[in-house]
């Protein structure tokens, strides 16, 4: 096996334990595509799994985050990501450590893209480590859910742009990626809360919360709505379908969706 190929068998192989919602669709983009997608995600991943690790000290995180962003952004991210990450390769999980090798299977004409929103992700990620997550009004939930989930929805869009000239609203992409966000508050809250994390405004509720998700869905049903390549509408639909699901389970007072709803979901999610 060639060094590419056993890459990208690697970055599958990190998709499936990092993000089974996110290898599902992943899994069915057509050959190219795919890896381009699977790659942008796992940089993210990396930097994500910087911000949620349990045992980072605050400080540490807030460089690692600041550093790498500003590596990416200004293009240098080889030798200098080893140097910056190596010393820590005892804590990182793997899919943190990998980021070069992640960012080297991108296509190079879309490369500048993925860097760029993931620069910004990690820099705001550090912004809201410092503030210990902790957020008070309906802006700064905004913002929060921009750095950690919009940016996926603008990255994306930008990769179908490269792909095949589609043309997406920007800012219905970071809708998008808010409202699967705000699934997951809305999911997590009791686990959230006892790590001392709080997402909720001031004064919100459950129903404030899930008025406010079913905005962002709603906004990301019309993102769909101009999407006419029939495996970018299915990549988008299958994640969008099952944050619907979410939302009704929670309603009915269940914790979860059983892995029969979450096949059922998919396979009606798929034209």
């Amino acid at each position: 096996m060639t060094e590419d190929k056993h890459l990208k068998q690697k970055a599958m192989e990190f998709l499936l334990k990092t993000s089974r919602t996110f290898f599902i669709p992943i899994s069915q983009l057509p050959e190219g595509l795919k890896e381009t997608v699977g790659a942008a995600y796992l940089c993210m991943r990396a930097i994500d799994e910087i911000e949620d690790h349990p045992n980072l000290p605050k400080e540490t995180k807030i460089h690692l985050l600041n550093s790498v962003g500003k590596l990416l952004q200004n293009g240098a991210y080889e030798d200098e990501l080893t140097a910056l990450l190596d010393p820590h390769s005892q804590e990182l999980p793997e899919v943190s450590l990998l980021l070069k090798e992640w960012i080297m299977l991108i296509p190079q004409p879309i490369t500048g893209k993925v860097l760029e929103a993931t620069s910004i992700m990690a820099q705001g990620m550090a912004k809201w480590t410092e503030k210990d997550w902790q957020i008070h009004t309906e802006e700064e939930l905004d913002d929060y859910t921009y750095y950690v989930a919009g940016l996926v929805g603008v990255m994306l869009s930008d990769i179908w742009e490269w792909y095949d000239g589609t043309e997406s609203d920007r800012e219905l992409a970071i809708a998008f990626g808010r409202g699967l966000q705000t699934v997951n508050i809305l999911r997590n809250r009791t686990e959230d809360a006892e790590r001392g994390v709080n997402f909720f405004p001031e004064g919100w509720n459950f129903e404030k919360m899930l008025s406010f998700t079913e905005k962002n869905l709603s906004l990301a049903d019309r993102y769909l709505e101009g999407i006419e390549t029939k495996v970018i509408f299915n990549f988008c639909n299958i994640p969008l379908a099952l944050a619907k699901g979410t939302l009704q389970a929670l309603k009915d007072g269940r914790e979860k969706l059983t892995r029969k709803d979450v096949a059922d979901i998919v396979s009606g999610a798929t034209e």
